[in-house]
């Protein structure tokens, strides 16, 4: 089922996040968050935006949301997406429905562009952005640094 995010489930959104934070490159954060730093996030993101998970027999196997693309107020219409799976339920079409679901979402506000960062090469990220309509905008070459290696960064948008 898909579902609004509580912040009884910073536990288990700070476990699904935390696999990619410590043994891959799609996050570039480094240090593992706590449940207290994923209910502090839980907090300030959903007060703004919508922020869905996906829930199977009692327990949580993903999340996606929207967050503020950049600062500045002339941004005040553009998002960023998020979506992460529990390792190991990767294509099973979680991904899909929750970003299908999510876009519906963002629809109903005044979201005038939504943008999708994705650590290159990421194909399966990609591809789902591309079926929602999203179009690779950018390329950024060894923009970050992790896991021993440089790494390259895309922009995909979708204008709404």
């Amino acid at each position: 089922m898909i579902r609004p995010v509580l912040l009884k489930d910073a536990s288990a959104l700070r476990g699904v996040y935390n696999y990619y934070i410590e043994h891959t490159v799609i996050s570039f954060e480094e240090d593992p968050l706590t449940t207290r730093d994923m209910e502090e996030r839980i907090r300030a993101i959903s007060a703004a935006y919508p922020w869905l998970v996906w829930e199977e027999r009692g327990e949580v196997l993903g999340y996606a949301y929207v967050n503020t693309f950049k600062e500045r107020r002339a941004y005040r219409f553009s998002v960023e997406d998020t979506i992460y799976l529990k390792h190991g339920c990767e294509s099973r079409g979680i991904g899909k429905q929750l970003l299908a679901a999510l876009l519906d979402e963002v629809k109903k506000t005044r979201i005038h562009a939504v943008v999708a960062c994705i650590t290159i090469p990421n194909e399966k990220s990609a591809g789902l952005h591309e079926k929602f309509g999203f179009t690779h905008i950018a390329r950024f070459h060894e923009i970050g640094f992790k896991l021993n290696q440089w790494l390259d960064v895309g922009y995909w948008e979708l204008l709404l």
